[in-house]
């Protein structure tokens, strides 16, 4: 991805397509009612201008769906709820915690089947060795004191926990540069960089590192998009310029399925959009 200075803290760093505001952006529809609004830290369904980013996130939870099968799971910032609800599903019980006060009252709200807890993530407002799995997605780049999370995670988690944790792939995100592009981020991490967090320190082995990628019909819309749809999308909101209704069609149409997640064994890990690590507690 091309590098692109967002020009304030309002401009929405993960959905691109629309102000936070909930104004139109070329015929994009505003957020309804009972949608969580765009603060640009978080991405919510139902916004098509925002589905590139929700169906990014989204893949990473129907990856690990399979691995969350009839266990006791935390997601540590649920932000809106979906992938908590996507989780509850397969998983024996999920409780949620996020710092956001509107995020916590929507999430019970809309998602009745979660047990949800307005608390800090560096201090989990839950027992030592309750859980057998902690979700940790795109939330770690937020955080001032990454080290102190990863360490609630293991003091939450079992023995032989499960702890899963996705962010974006500094390398792609914020090219060339030691601070991040979106100014909601503290510090974003490359493949590297996340696995020496895990285990220097950390308590963690990491067992699989996974990489996000564009699929056949993502890599199609990039070339049709002169080389980035993320771009496309990206230069617009940044100009305050319309979309035209071609990009509007193919950002909506984005499925969770156009994305490919490959593990570092059988790609270039540096090259992947977002990382997706699985960790065991030792």
């Amino acid at each position: 991805m091309a590098p692109v200075t967002w020009p304030t803290p309002q401009r929405p760093p993960r959905g691109t397509g629309a102000p936070t505001t909930g104004t139109k952006v070329g015929t994009m529809t505003e957020p309804s009612a009972d949608q969580l609004a765009l603060t640009g830290e978080r991405t919510v369904p139902g916004i098509p201008a925002e589905n590139y980013w929700f169906r990014r996130h989204e893949i990473a939870y129907a990856h690990v769906l399979p691995r969350l099968a009839d266990l006791e799971v935390l997601e540590a910032g649920s932000g809106e709820g979906y992938g908590a609800s996507m989780i509850a599903a397969r998983a024996r019980s999920v409780t949620c915690v996020d710092y956001d006060e509107k995020a916590v009252e929507h999430t019970r709200k809309r998602y009745p089947e979660l047990t949800v807890h307005r608390g800090n993530l560096i201090d989990l407002p839950l027992a030592d060795g309750s859980v057998d799995a902690v979700v940790n997605f795109q939330v770690i780049e937020h955080l001032w004191d990454q080290s102190a999370f990863v360490a609630e995670c293991r003091r939450v988690l079992r023995p032989g926990g499960l702890l899963l944790m996705s962010t974006p792939n500094r390398i792609t995100f914020s090219p060339g540069r030691d601070t991040p592009l979106n100014p909601f981020h503290t510090r974003e991490l490359s493949a590297a960089e996340l696995t020496d967090l895990l285990t220097d320190g950390g308590g963690f082995e990491v067992r699989e590192m996974l990489g996000v990628f564009h699929g056949a019909t993502l890599t199609a819309l990039d070339e049709k998009w002169g080389g980035s749809i993320i771009d496309a999308q990206i230069d617009r909101a940044v100009a305050g310029a319309p979309w035209p209704d071609a990009l509007t069609a193919d950002v909506a149409a984005v499925a969770a399925d156009d994305f490919d997640i490959v593990s570092a064994a059988e790609s270039d890990i540096d090259a992947s959009l977002d990382l997706l690590a699985v960790a065991v507690r030792r």
